[in-house]
C-alpha cells in the first residue's frame, strides 16, 4: 500500500531507540524526509547514519530551552515539518504513598509539556500549508489506569486530553491530531525485565512461553500475545498519511483486546 508520504517532512522525538527509532525507519521507508531525535547530543546519528534523506538534531525536550535547540535545528536541517510525531516519554516507578510533587511535575514535563512545546513551535507553518499530522505515543492506561504510578498515567492522560483540545483548536486547517495508545511493546527493555522475573519464578528462556506467562499473569488479552515494535510503527505511518485523513481527535489503542469496552 502506497502511504503517499514520499517527501513529507517527518519529526519523531525519542527515535534515537525503541519503539520511536522503528516509527522513524517506517516513514522513511514510505519515502518521508526524516529527522530523528534524542535527547542527548550525539545519541541519534547513528540510527540516522545510512538512511535517505535522514537527519539527527539533539536537545532535552523536557525543558524549555531543550525543545526550542530541537526547533531550531530541525528548522536549519530541512526547514517546516509535515509530520510530528510526539513519541517521546517515560515512566518511573512510584505509588501513591511515595510519590512526590517533584516526580509528578518530573511525569508532565515529560510526557506532556514536551509535547506541548513542539506543537506550539511546529504546527504554525502546518497550518500555513494547509496540511500536517500531529500523533501523539500514549498507552492504554489513559483509558485503563493502574494504581501504581499514578503521576505516569495521569501525565498519559493529560496528553490523550490535550490532543482533543488540539484537534478542535485546529479545525479546518488540514491537520489532524491523534494519539496512539499502546498496551506492551516488545522493546528491549520489557524483553530484558520480563527474562529477570521469568528466570525467578521458572518460566524457562524461550521467549514464546515467557509471552504466554506474560499473557496469563500481566497482560491477558484476545489476542494472545504482545505487541511488536513493528506493528505499532505500521499504525503511526498510516494515521500520518492521506489515507487516514478523516480520521481525527481519536485515541486509539493497539493493545490486542486487553481494554474490554466499546
Amino acid at each position: 500500500m502506497d502511504l503517499k508520504l514520499k517527501n513529507k517532512i517527518a519529526l519523531v522525538t525519542g527515535s534515537h531507540r525503541g519503539t520511536g527509532e522503528v516509527i522513524a525507519q517506517t516513514l522513511a521507508r514510505e519515502g518521508a524526509v526524516v529527522v530523528f531525535h534524542g535527547n542527548e547530543e550525539g545519541a541519534a546519528e547513528q540510527v540516522a547514519a545510512g538512511i535517505e534523506n535522514a537527519h539527527a538534531v539533539w536537545g532535552d525536550i523536557a525543558s524549555d530551552a531543550g525543545c526550542d535547540q530541537v526547533l531550531q535545528q530541525t528548522q536549519s536541517a530541512v526547514g517546516a515539518i509535515d509530520i510530528l510525531v510526539n513519541n517521546y516519554g517515560t515512566a518511573t516507578a512510584g505509588k501513591w504513598a511515595v510519590s512526590n510533587t517533584e516526580g509528578w511535575l518530573d511525569m508532565y514535563q515529560k510526557n506532556v509539556l514536551s509535547a506541548a512545546r513542539l506543537i506550539q513551535g511546529f504546527s504554525p507553518a502546518m497550518r500555513e500549508k494547509g496540511w500536517g499530522r500531529i500523533v501523539q505515543l500514549g498507552t492504554i492506561g489513559s483509558h485503563q489506569p493502574n494504581s501504581i504510578m499514578p503521576h505516569y498515567y495521569a501525565s498519559k492522560g493529560a496528553l490523550a486530553t490535550m490532543s482533543v483540545s488540539l484537534t478542535k483548536e485546529l479545525s479546518h486547517t488540514g491537520i489532524t491530531v491523534n494519539t496512539i495508545s499502546p498496551g506492551y511493546i516488545r522493546t528491549a527493555e520489557l524483553e530484558a525485565g520480563f527474562r529477570r522475573r521469568a528466570e525467578k519464578k521458572g518460566w524457562g528462556d524461550d521467549w514464546s512461553d515467557i509471552v504466554k506467562n506474560i499473557v496469563a499473569t500481566e497482560y491477558p488479552n484476545p489476542s494472545g500475545r504482545i505487541a511488536e515494535r513493528q506493528e505499532v510503527a505500521d499504525l503511526v505511518a498510516f494515521i500520518c498519511s492521506d489515507l487516514a485523513g478523516f480520521i481525527n481527535g481519536q485515541n486509539i489503542r493497539i493493545d490486542g483486546g486487553a481494554v474490554a469496552y466499546v
